[in-house]
């Protein structure tokens, strides 16, 4: 009997989920294993309330694994490391992952691919089109979003017969040892985005189906943040709960059901949205250094004034200006922020108080 191991990183679903299908496609039996990685955990990015639904997708993630009589294997320590010792414990023949495109991932990638016996196999999955698919005719990426929007229109609409269904069985035959998931933290945030696979579905049905979805307003009322004018799924979508190619889909079906033109027109722009998502991890692939310095490198030179008082104020949401201090205090409350608002405190931050984009 054939073992595969089956890499979590930001695909906590079963559903749609590449890797896991190429694991079933080539092995008898998949482990699937999450990896506590202490440099993304202890990472400035890395909040409470980020890792709080993190912690969460993976308890619901490991429910919906035994119930179907496998068993999420989660073990801490570098990635390189822990899956090379897991590799020896069930004789794997290869390891399956999802793709991802930061340079973190690229290097850990790579040092996974040198210490490990079992060859590493990438499968597609973060994005709708994958970031090396939609590229001018001379094979050059696309630096701007009008041309590269047009040329992934291009493709066929994505249809329901291209989601992957979930597997009905991950029967795991041999026994491998594991951690206990850390307990998830009881957080307000949490209450209004319960984590996992099955409310990320549910998100995703509510905006997009049926005569009344919200879909079908979500151009005027993704403009006024008083409104639920937004699917809400974007934490979703960044820890993979739900697929990408999901979201497409129900965007294209929710273009072709629209009840008038000015639905389907709204509909269209949600898609729109979701194309600009795959046109930044694009520009993330090809131009790895936007991570941590200026698409346009001459805007590197910028002499910021960098007020850490002005900063902290920000940060607070106490700078005075109500619109931007009831976006930071979102943030504070929720770990997320609507669409419009991250736009007005982004630009209030580098153009108003002059301070480092990279400190926001």
């Amino acid at each position: 009997m054939t073992t595969a191991i089956w890499w979590l990183r930001r695909d906590l679903r079963l559903t749609d989920n590449q890797a896991l299908a190429a694991a079933l496609a080539h092995a008898d039996q998949v482990v699937p294993v999450f990896v506590l990685d202490p440099k993304l955990l202890q990472s400035q990015y890395v909040g409470e309330k980020r890792l709080a639904f993190l912690l969460g997708g993976l308890h619901a993630l490991a429910a919906d694994i035994a119930a179907r009589g496998g068993c999420l294997i989660v073990r801490s320590g570098a990635p390189a490391q822990v899956l090379a010792r897991l590799c020896q414990e069930c004789a794997a023949v290869a390891i399956y992952a999802e793709r991802d495109v930061s340079p973190y991932a690229t290097a850990r990638d790579a040092a996974v691919k040198e210490a490990v016996a079992a060859p590493l196999i990438l499968t597609e999955g973060i994005a709708i089109r994958p970031p090396a698919a939609i590229v001018k005719q001379n094979g050059a990426p696309y630096t701007i979003f009008t041309p590269y929007s047009r040329r992934w229109r291009a493709r066929p609409p994505m249809r329901r017969r291209d989601i992957l269904s979930a597997p009905r069985t991950l029967r795991l035959d041999i026994h491998i040892d594991g951690e206990t998931i850390p307990p998830q933290p009881s957080l307000p945030q949490l209450e209004v985005f319960p984590p996992g696979e099955a409310e990320a579905k549910a998100r995703l049905d509510n905006f997009s189906k049926g005569e009344q979805a919200p879909i079908y307003v979500y151009a005027e009322d993704r403009n006024r943040p008083e409104l639920e004018g937004t699917s809400q799924i974007s934490p979703y979508l960044r820890f993979g709960m739900i697929s990408s190619r999901a979201a497409a889909v129900a965007a294209y079906a929710a273009i072709e059901s629209a009840p008038s033109a000015a639905a389907r027109a709204s509909a269209d722009t949600w898609l729109n949205e979701l194309i600009w998502r795959d046109f930044y991890l694009s520009i993330l692939h090809h131009f790895p250094y936007v991570r941590e310095g200026s698409f346009r490198r001459q805007y590197d030179a910028i002499a910021w004034q960098n007020d850490e008082t002005l900063y902290a104020a920000w940060r607070a949401g106490l700078t005075g200006y109500p619109f931007i201090d009831a976006a930071m205090r979102q943030l504070a409350t929720l770990g997320w922020m609507h669409n419009r608002a991250r736009m007005a405190v982004a630009s209030f931050l580098v153009k108003d108080l002059l301070i480092d984009w990279r400190w926001g």
